[in-house]
């Protein structure tokens, strides 16, 4: 079963970036790379490392789509200031090309993300969120049945003598 993270909350603050010097952020400087052909080469680079393929093959095999995992790594480096975001969506087709090559040499099924997807029935991890919510309200449908069953059976005790409380009827 998947486990349901809790919310990040290292993010920046609303505004923050109107209280910084102009040119602190890494986005705000001159990219490190400002070709194609130079990004291209970072980012091959990266996905033939050693300690970077098992994990990346992990991923593909949960059946993330490899549009995503590319377009993740191309705004994080544009947030790193490697390159400006038209070089990164240029680059985005050569990061899919040789991660669907890098599947296939292993021998792993992936999705590219361009697939159109079957509606015939949901996504595991679908169901699974849908699960906890119904065992949940089955959780306190139970519990307000056996309150009520309490409660019928006080009335009950109620009704056989004189009613008593703050609201009880007088005689």
């Amino acid at each position: 079963m998947a486990e349901l993270q809790a919310p990040i909350l290292d993010g920046p603050i609303p505004g923050q970036s109107l209280t910084s010097e102009l040119g602190n952020r890494p986005w705000q400087q001159p990219p490190q790379y400002t070709t194609v052909e130079e990004a291209i080469e970072f980012y091959i680079k990266r996905l033939v490392d050693p300690n970077f393929v098992p994990e990346l093959m992990n991923v593909i095999e949960m059946g993330v789509p490899l549009t995503t995992i590319a377009n993740a790594m191309q705004v994080g480096g544009v947030m790193q200031g490697l390159h400006t975001i038209d070089v990164g969506i240029l680059v985005m087709p050569v990061i899919i090309e040789m991660m669907a090559y890098m599947a296939e040499q292993e021998e792993i099924d992936y999705l590219t993300g361009t697939e159109k997807q079957k509606q015939d029935r949901p996504k595991s991890g679908t169901v699974e969120v849908a699960l906890g919510k119904l065992r949940k309200e089955m959780k306190t449908v139970e519990d307000v049945t056996t309150e009520d069953e309490l409660a019928v059976t006080e009335e009950q005790d109620v009704d056989t003598g004189t009613a008593k409380g703050l609201m009880a009827r007088r005689a």
